[in-house]
């Protein structure tokens, strides 16, 4: 799949032209989202994995395709990242959220093994409240039972009804389940109107990317 690094921006000037529709991802940091990136693209290492939790600090773009441009958001939520740097993480992405007109939807990354913590539900209000489509998937099933994935995704799934009255996408990294469905999800929201964030282009996956 045709997908490269475009740019990385800690501040709005910084930004790439706004010149095609932009899907972010957000989440927690090690929750999984340079490895659901690299596998949606089929590009191992294009977005950077790192062992160490809060290692993306700043906005990453990558154009995919011709058509399409993905948005690594920084995770939040590590406890030993200090204060200031949290602070301007939060101002990093809630100045993206809010201003970004050609931002079509977020990727709300959350690890299936895990309740949703204070930076998921504040991200979660975020989204709300700038009326942002949201497409929620619950990342490392491969480390739960079944009976345990769908009991958990459940519960996420009422946790952020008001977002995505959908059921959470079920990923894994390892397995590679759950791609074709995040897909899908990302494809019907570029053919959504969102509010004045741009109107999403006609045409299937393999025609985009």
């Amino acid at each position: 799949m045709d997908a490269a690094f475009l740019k990385s921006a800690a501040l709005e000037n910084q930004y790439p032209p706004p010149d095609r529709p932009e899907i972010a991802f957000a989440g927690r940091s090690n929750v999984g989202k340079s490895s659901l990136i690299n596998v949606l693209v089929n590009r191992k290492g294009l977005a950077k994995t790192s062992s160490t939790p809060g290692r993306t600090q700043t906005i990453n773009f990558f154009h995919v395709g011709k058509e399409l441009c993905f948005v690594d958001l920084p995770g939040y939520g590590y406890a030993k990242v200090p204060i200031q740097v949290k602070k301007t993480w939060q101002k990093m992405v809630e100045t993206y959220l809010r201003n970004r007109p050609n931002l079509k939807a977020v990727v709300l990354i959350l690890d299936i093994r895990r309740e949703p913590s204070g930076g998921d539900l504040e991200l979660f209000h975020w989204l709300r409240y700038y009326k942002i489509h949201t497409i929620v998937v619950c990342t490392k099933i491969d480390k739960v039972s079944q009976q345990e994935a769908r009991r958990q995704a459940n519960l996420i799934k009422k946790e952020f009804a008001e977002i995505s009255p959908v059921d959470p996408s079920l990923f894994s990294a390892k397995t590679r389940k759950g791609r074709e469905d995040i897909w899908k999800r990302i494809l019907q929201c570029l053919d959504t109107p969102n509010g004045e964030r741009g109107n999403g282009t006609k045409g299937n996956e393999s025609s985009r990317v």
